[in-house]
């Protein structure tokens, strides 16, 4: 099935090309099928891009998909166009009213500030609150999955000496998880960040499951003990050229910046990148979607 989006979101095209089934608000209406109720709360910089790569796997499940895109009204947005978040997006005031079946928390490059120090924090922390009564299961991705360890668990993030900066393999703590239903022994996923949760900080804490790990780039997902929230350090839905595009950025503002790790084919920044971790990625969001949102919300809550 497919996921249902407002009408003449720019993602829309883009993903069709992509032999991806999206469809629009006027023709899902039609249909009689209570479908998923996912929120995105867009924390990135350039919304349309996070939209979209967050779209192309929410759309790769059986399960019929209606999504709401919500932003930090009180931030202003110098890489999105305000026309943009005028017609697609709405403030978390305005969704707050209703409950979702699930929630996914996304990123924003602020992570060298101090939590407090982020000009949305507090609005963030009654969006993490208000998770706690109206989602049934919360994605936090990146900074979200940091914001959200150390609101909901007192988990403090850690500068790491360089940038963690690529794609690494990671280790299973628990193949029975369902959330690893179908993935290998191992997996590729990509990082790109210059904090860190400490693995002895949340193998520590009573409310916490360390669930997959890297021995170059750490702690990777983590889940709390009553499975309704899930914390993601990586970025299993970059695209393609994600890790190119911010490579040639701080290379072109004189940032120092590594190749990042396994991603060009030889390593070589010349060459194209190699994408390994599409099919682990399509695999995780769906049983999200499926053993962790689908199976576990009511029918009718709202």
């Amino acid at each position: 099935m497919p996921i249902n989006v407002p009408n003449n979101l720019p993602a829309i095209e883009e993903l069709k090309n992509e032999n991806i089934f999206i469809m629009e608000e006027s023709r899902a209406i039609h249909q009689d099928i209570r479908p998923l109720r996912i929120a995105l709360c867009n924390l990135m910089p350039v919304k349309i891009v996070a939209e979209t790569d967050i779209i192309r796997l929410l759309s790769n499940t059986s399960l019929q998909i209606e999504l709401e895109l919500f932003f930090m009204d009180k931030h202003e947005s110098k890489h999105t166009p305000r026309e943009h978040l005028d017609v697609f997006y709405k403030t978390f005031n305005q969704i707050k009213k209703h409950k979702f079946d699930g929630l996914i928390i996304n990123g924003a490059p602020v992570e060298m500030l101090d939590f407090e120090q982020v000009d949305y924090w507090d609005d963030l922390c009654n969006v993490m609150e208000w998770s706690k009564t109206n989602v049934t299961n919360t994605m936090h991705i990146c900074w979200g999955s940091q914001a959200g360890l150390y609101y909901h668990y007192g988990i403090q993030k850690y500068p790491l000496p360089e940038k963690v900066f690529g794609v690494f393999e990671h280790h299973i703590s628990d193949p029975k998880i369902p959330l690893f239903r179908g993935f290998d022994d191992s997996f590729p996923a990509p990082h790109s960040r210059y904090t860190e949760n400490h693995v002895e900080d949340i193998n520590n804490h009573p409310d916490l499951i360390l669930l997959a790990y890297s021995s170059k780039a750490g702690s990777n997902i983590v889940i709390s003990r009553n499975s309704r929230q899930i914390f993601i350090a990586g970025h299993f839905e970059y695209n393609a050229n994600t890790l190119k595009a911010e490579y040639n950025r701080d290379k072109a503002k004189g940032i120092p910046i590594k190749i990042p790790e396994n991603y060009f084919l030889d390593d070589d920044p010349q060459k194209q990148p190699v994408v390994r971790w599409r099919a682990h990625a399509n695999l995780l969001f769906s049983n999200w979607l499926n053993y962790y949102v689908y199976q576990e919300t009511p029918y009718e809550w709202y």
